[in-house]
């Protein structure tokens, strides 16, 4: 299994979202990346609700006025500290997270 470098740093700005393509035991995904500091977070961008992208358009995110993720398709919403849907048809339910980790000036994905 080899290492996977998702994105440069740079181009992720501090407390920005962003989609990228990863390959998951074998199969193609689409991620969400947040970037806080030095450190980002990574989620599958599939809403639990329903199964569909969060983004509403190839990484188009929208955010509340709280800051929380908002899906495009039914409205759940998500805070980005843990990935847990706090309001909306999911509710109680959370995001699927991946584990990336930055190094070399890149998110890396981390196994594969």
């Amino acid at each position: 299994m080899t290492a996977q470098p998702l994105l440069d740093l740079e181009r992720l700005p501090d407390g920005a979202l962003a989609e990228v393509e990863a390959v998951l035991d074998g199969d193609a995904e689409s991620l969400l990346l947040l970037r806080d500091g030095d450190a980002v977070r990574a989620w599958l961008n599939i809403c639990p609700h329903a199964g569909r992208r969060l983004d509403w358009a190839p990484g188009q995110f929208l955010r509340s006025k709280d800051g929380l993720l908002v899906c495009a398709a039914h409205g759940a919403s998500f805070e980005l500290e843990k990935g847990e849907c706090v309001a909306g048809p999911c509710r109680g339910d959370a995001l699927r997270p991946v584990a990336v980790e930055v190094r070399d000036g890149a998110v890396w994905l981390v196994g594969g």
